[in-house]
């Protein structure tokens, strides 16, 4: 685990198992309000890092792509929420408008694949989490925080991983 600098994290792991570990890490931390971006190519393990994420979180849902429905929703046995977007097929900003964001928000965490297609929609406070695909089933992801609330997410995950803030 790379420590590049207080707000940067780079993870490097060989089994879509291990992806889901580390998004169950990330999971045991976030809560509502939290916005996580997570941005890669077509299998570069996005869905597998949710699959980790929901669980560590608590949902007992099944995690799946939203590609072709946008917005899956997960729920734990309290109520919360948390909201999964792939906006991978969003065609204009218009469209990303009406997925009305700042309600989810309000409502619950939110995990979106392929933020880069929501451009300035997307809080500027948030964590960026860069999912690479490196050979087989290695797979590196870089985690950015943006903002007070990121920087404590990391400092929870490295203490939990590791021990240390």
């Amino acid at each position: 685990m790379p420590i590049l600098d207080s707000h940067t994290i780079e993870f490097f792991s060989r089994s879509p198992e291990q992806t889901r570990r580390i998004g169950m890490r990330l999971g045991n931390e976030i809560k509502a309000g939290d916005v996580i971006c997570l941005q890669g190519n077509l299998g570069a393990g996005k869905t597998t890092f949710v699959q980790g994420l929901a669980q560590g979180w608590g949902s007992q849902d099944s995690v799946s792509s939203p590609t072709f429905i946008i917005v899956n929703l997960y729920r734990r046995a309290n109520g919360d929420q948390l909201f999964h977007l792939d906006t991978y097929r969003l065609e204009s900003i218009s469209e990303a408008e009406e997925l009305d964001l700042d309600s989810m928000l309000a409502e619950g965490a939110l995990i979106i694949e392929w933020p880069e297609q929501l451009g300035e929609l997307i809080p500027e406070e948030r964590l960026w989490i860069n999912l690479e695909y490196m050979a087989d089933e290695h797979r590196q992801m870089r985690f950015n925080a943006n903002g007070k609330r990121y920087d404590e997410l990391l400092d929870g995950i490295r203490q939990s991983m590791f021990g240390v803030a």
